[in-house]
């Protein structure tokens, strides 16, 4: 891993270099003052103050990727250390009364560095903004995912049931009606037993897409479990919704499928029911909905709820 020398070296050695010619130029005009003169309250507080700067710029530049912000952070705190050295420098060199340059030197960085921090601190808020934006997207992107099925992809049960909450709310609220179609496989089981759950995997996928062919676009369709999937329609009533189970009936039933290994001929066909919803909650209208479709396995002529 590269060291935080290779990484930003010119930082580092530009910040090194303008520090000592600040020394260096006060050495050079100036006179070292003797021990006895030394305020060492003063040499520990800006000191020390300014080594604590340098300690937050080491942990930024080793903490952030290179970047505009970055840099403006880290030329805010270069101009502070540097002001800061200047003032120990100070405690240490005598100039004479006639300079004025060594008082701009102390000074004149720091409200500079100070604004270039601003600056920095602003944009890096910002920067912080998006990021936590983008997290809060990706967990809720990862958690509807979670709510999906990986084979056909649809919708799994507890998507379905938080979609229909929120379709009844909208329904009452537009005063619209709002209706559902379940629809079950027939003979599914035979399938997986006859030619293989890949094989029957398959036929899924392909119903699943052939479903959503025949839908609206604000139509949803989920997979509740196994064969058993939920069309939630809204502005529908239900006798239209009935109209819709006996199109998607029909739709599989002339499906000309075949299987992938030998290309047999597969008869499909589904059972449908359908049922409008009431005041009710969406796991009582998915009972109702199971319910009925029982029935209509025992009686293949109740066809709604």
């Amino acid at each position: 891993m590269p060291s935080l020398f290779a990484l930003h070296r010119i930082k580092l050695l530009s910040l090194l270099v303008i520090s000592n010619l600040g020394l260096i130029l006060h050495l050079s005009l100036g006179d070292v003052k003797s021990v006895a003169a030394w305020a060492w309250l003063d040499i520990a507080g800006e000191g020390g103050s300014a080594a604590l700067v340098l300690i937050w710029i080491c942990l930024l530049l080793k903490s952030r990727p290179a970047g505009r912000v970055t840099d403006l952070l880290f030329l805010g705190l270069a101009c502070l250390f540097f002001s800061l050295w200047m003032d120990v420098t100070d405690e240490f060199v005598q100039m004479a009364d006639s300079v004025r340059w060594d008082a701009w030197l102390e000074s004149g960085p720091m409200p500079v560095g100070f604004v270039l921090l601003t600056f920095g601190i602003y944009h890096w808020h910002r920067e912080q903004l998006a990021i936590s934006a983008q997290m809060r997207n990706r967990e809720r992107l990862y958690r509807e995912h979670r709510q999906f099925d990986k084979l056909t992809p649809l919708g799994g049960a507890a998507y379905l049931k938080t979609q229909i909450e929120l379709t009844i709310k909208q329904a009452a609220i537009d005063r619209q009606p709002l209706s559902l179609i379940m629809l079950d496989m027939d003979s599914f089981n035979m399938i997986n037993r006859d030619y293989g759950q890949k094989e029957g995997d398959r036929v899924l996928q392909v119903v699943t897409q052939l479903v959503l062919l025949n839908l609206r676009e604000h139509d949803l369709l989920c997979r509740l479990a196994g064969d058993r999937f939920v069309v939630v329609l809204p502005n529908t009533l239900e006798s239209q919704a009935v109209i819709v189970a006996t199109e998607l009936s029909m739709a599989i039933a002339h499906l000309a499928y075949r299987t992938a290994g030998q290309g047999e001929r597969l008869i499909l066909s589904a059972t449908t029911v359908a049922a409008m919803a009431r005041q009710e909650s969406a796991e009582r209208l998915l009972e109702r909905l199971n319910m009925t479709m029982a029935r209509a396995k025992q009686t293949p002529l109740a066809r709604s709820a």
